[in-house]
């Protein structure tokens, strides 16, 4: 059953004759003749009882009329709530974030994205990188944040990228080296994150090309956790150098880690070729303009 068809023949009940009802629907009367006919051969039953130039509906044409108006309303209604969602009114963003880095870098777009699109519900998920794209190749969020490296089955947008320092308890030796490599952290417990989280495979990664498996004391998700327990001398954690600022602790040292390919580099991610809503591009845009702007500004240089 086509809209259109339908639409002809409510106009034709609530205006009482099909000269009237095509002038409502901007169609020659024979055009609407025809719809409703149409219509009739769908159904398998008369519609409308034609007396002169007055048409009523039959009862079957009552069932037809009353469905008919509801589901009209309900098409008009939807192409209403579509034209909002279209022109981000309305909307949903499923958004994937990780745990370490978040405040820093996407809070202050929460705040321009909800200042420009404030119909935009935003539905949160938070996850360890590697969780996070799961999640994201599963369809259950729309964009994710991740590390790099990531598969070629993503497309991804870079928001920064800082080095990484080992945080060990001031009295250690390695306190006051002016970097540390993996070698001189290889007798040292290692302090990790939970299963889940990028960080975790980066530094396994540099490990084994080292030739060794490190010792891990203690897992946690809580980032001052892990580095109350470095002060408190249980092993040696890992952070950005832009978190670990910003995480200071008086027991603590921040030791740049030298070893290449350990970067932390922080993007949005989304799977390629995929779909992505208005409210999903809308955010890459905001994600794009604060990138520019932070490189043009000099943004989180030391």
């Amino acid at each position: 059953m086509e809209f259109r068809t339908l639409r002809a023949f409510v106009e034709v009940v609530r205006q009482g004759g099909f000269s009237q009802a095509a002038r409502t629907v901007f169609a020659t009367q024979s055009a609407v003749s025809k719809a409703v006919k149409q219509l009739e051969e769908e159904v398998g039953m008369p519609l409308l009882d034609r007396i002169g130039h007055r048409s009523t509906p039959t009862a079957a044409g009552e069932a037809v009329y009353r469905r008919g108006l509801r589901l009209l309303a309900d098409r008009d209604d939807l192409m209403a709530e579509l034209a909002e969602i279209r022109g981000l009114k309305r909307g949903t963003l499923r958004l994937g974030l990780p745990p370490i880095g978040s405040s820093t870098l996407f809070a202050p777009l929460f705040a321009i994205y909800r200042q420009l699109y404030p119909g935009i519900d935003i539905r949160l998920v938070e996850h360890g990188s590697d969780r996070l794209e799961e999640i994201l190749r599963a369809g259950e969020v729309d964009l994710a944040a991740s590390l790099l490296p990531v598969a070629d089955e993503f497309e991804w947008l870079e928001m920064r990228s800082e080095p990484l320092v080992a945080l060990v308890e001031r009295s250690h030796p390695l306190a006051d080296a002016d970097e540390i490599g993996l070698d001189g952290l290889r007798g040292l417990p290692f302090l990790l994150f939970e299963q889940g989280f990028a960080l975790n495979r980066i530094l396994f990664q540099a490990c084994r090309r080292h030739g060794f498996e490190p010792e891990i004391a203690a897992r946690s998700s809580q980032i001052d956790f892990l580095v109350a327990l470095a002060g408190a001398g249980v092993g040696v954690a890992f952070l950005p150098r832009l978190i670990a600022a910003q995480r200071a602790h008086p027991a603590v040292r921040a030791v740049p880690l030298d070893e290449p390919g350990t970067d932390w580099t922080m993007a949005m991610i989304w799977r390629r070729g995929g779909y992505l809503s208005d409210a999903a591009r809308a955010w890459l845009a905001v994600a794009r303009e604060s990138r520019t702007q932070a490189a043009m500004g000099g943004e989180g240089e030391e």
